[in-house]
């Protein structure tokens, strides 16, 4: 297929590298061109603006930051689209947003899906992603053969904004459970235990998980390069808040993991990645 592709951040870039390996034409746009130099060695074309990404393409893909972010894309990109493209957007984003955009693609002819995805930066690497998919099932199954090229798990959730709701059940469990990972950590250390052998015999049984498996040996190296931002996980749960509120539902967890992560936003540490939570334990 032709394809656009917009973002090509720490996960973007691995997936337009799996999405070249199986030949479909890639064309890339991201606010710094320097960055995506090694995409367009390996055989990326490059647009200059989120507008010209999106001509004559059958698909595109925006990967960014922010709400305000995706809403900004998406308006260069519903300008010069081509009629009956797929748009999807994987930026863990708005459910609301996505439910609006949906239906103003619709007047002009397009596809939009919200599709979000989970696994970090290695599961991009790997092309092992969760996608987590809200829009229409024929455009869904239309892409699906796509989205193979990066993702293992891809589920269709529903309608539009249903993909965004799935992403925040992901970024609730995720966030509260690094609480608990880090607060075993700071145990076992306080209890003078070797941690590197507690780590193996815990990750095996019943508490094991994702994050204390691959985060937590991290931690205790004190590498807290990202995989998924601080600043972005502070914006998720923000949204899952919110969200939550709208229904009226009350989630403390949520809420407790929100306040420690915006206290080590605040204190500088928003580029640093999600593991870094154990320095609230060290440091606050």
């Amino acid at each position: 297929m032709k394809i656009g592709f917009i973002g090509t951040g720490v996960m973007g870039a691995s997936i337009v590298k799996h999405l070249l390996a199986a030949q479909h034409e890639v064309t890339i746009y991201t606010r710094t061109k320097a960055k995506a130099e090694p995409l367009l060695t390996a055989g990326a074309k490059w647009a200059d603006s989120p507008q010209a990404c999106a001509e004559n393409q059958e698909v595109v893909f925006t990967m960014v930051g922010y709400p305000q972010d995706v809403k900004e894309v998406m308006a260069g990109i519903f300008q010069a689209a081509q009629q009956g493209a797929i748009i999807i957007d994987m930026t863990t984003s708005e459910p609301t947003l996505a439910q609006t955009l949906y239906t103003e693609a619709k007047v002009k002819n397009l596809s939009v899906l919200d599709a979000p995805v989970s696994g970090g930066d290695i599961g991009a690497q790997n092309g092992t992603l969760s996608i987590m998919v809200g829009g229409d099932k024929a455009a869904f199954d239309h892409v699906y053969p796509v989205l193979t090229c990066f993702g293992e798990t891809i589920v269709y959730q529903g309608e539009a904004g249903a993909g965004q709701h799935a992403k925040m059940c992901n970024q609730i469990v995720i966030a509260s459970g690094m609480i608990g990972v880090c607060e075993a950590l700071a145990y076992g250390l306080k209890a003078g235990l070797t941690m590197e052998d507690v780590l193996r015999s815990i990750t095996t049984g019943a508490a094991g998980s994702w994050a204390l498996t691959n985060l937590a040996p991290r931690m205790l190296k004190g590498d807290y390069a990202p995989g998924f931002y601080i600043k972005h996980i502070v914006k998720d749960l923000g949204i899952a808040l919110a969200e939550s509120e709208r229904m009226a539902l009350e989630l403390p967890g949520l809420a407790l993991a929100h306040e420690m992560y915006t206290k080590l936003l605040a204190a500088g540490y928003g580029e640093e990645g999600t593991q870094a939570l154990i320095r609230y334990y060290d440091e606050l």
